[in-house]
């Protein structure tokens, strides 16, 4: 298991004020921090780098060469190496492309560090493997077969490929055996968020994004109240 002690970290960020001090905070807090302000750069120094890869990327959205949401697809098409987006914008377009794209959460700008880092240590821990609980055996969920000692999910016998963030969204809808999850309780147990954004996209997206993995028909929206997963 990995302990985290000093996260390797490519932060994208063209705004060289914002970029060298988000840097240098980062590093106080024991990051290993590669700062680049090129998207097109920082996709060339990810996919080289082989042999000591990035633990986590941190990308502002608007960039020259290659914008944040494009790093972030081609980033989801290699791996699954955690991400979040900087934004300056609240527009809701932004984020929610950024989140389909593959992110697993966003910070908008101007961002207290605080939070920042809250955020990373949130992502961070996703990326761990979950702690057993519950059924150590396979359950079944119509076509979809979830492994839970292998942190494995089969869907009509294929591997469906879920992110670290997914998994934990997905293990969180089995706990429930079925009953309602709200949205508040997601954000809190896989986001970890303390106060419930009304703003948020980070839950809708992603349920959307592993409705298209699992089959939609498997998870149940109840409305004002959360969701469900069908047995």
């Amino acid at each position: 298991m990995h302990t985290w002690e000093s996260p390797r970290l490519l932060l994208v960020e063209d705004d060289p004020v914002i970029g060298e001090a988000t840097k240098l905070n980062l590093e106080r807090h024991k990051y290993d921090v590669t700062w680049v302000g090129d998207g097109l750069e920082a996709w060339e120094i990810y996919s080289e780098a082989q042999t000591q890869p990035f633990d986590l990327v941190l990308s502002d959205i608007m960039l020259p060469g290659m914008d944040g949401v494009t790093l972030c697809r081609r980033v989801r098409e290699h791996a699954n190496t955690p991400l979040v987006l900087l934004s300056a914008r609240t527009d809701a377009i932004d984020i929610v492309s950024g989140l389909e794209a593959g992110a697993d959460d966003y910070v908008t700008k101007p961002f207290d560090i605080q939070v920042l880092l809250a955020r990373l240590r949130s992502v961070l821990r996703r990326a761990e493997p979950p702690e057993a609980s519950g059924s150590n055996g396979r359950e079944v969920f119509g076509d979809v077969t979830f492994d839970r000692q292998a942190l494995q999910v089969h869907r009509q016998g294929e591997l469906v490929a879920l992110t670290p963030t997914e998994m934990r969204l997905f293990i969180e809808l089995v706990d429930a055996r079925g009953a309602v999850v709200s949205p508040r309780t997601l954000l809190s147990r896989v986001w970890d968020y303390d106060e419930w954004d009304e703003d948020s996209h980070v839950v809708t997206v992603h349920i959307q994004r592993l409705r298209a993995k699992i089959g939609a028909e498997l998870i149940t929206t109840v409305r004002g109240f959360g969701y469900k997963l069908a047995r």
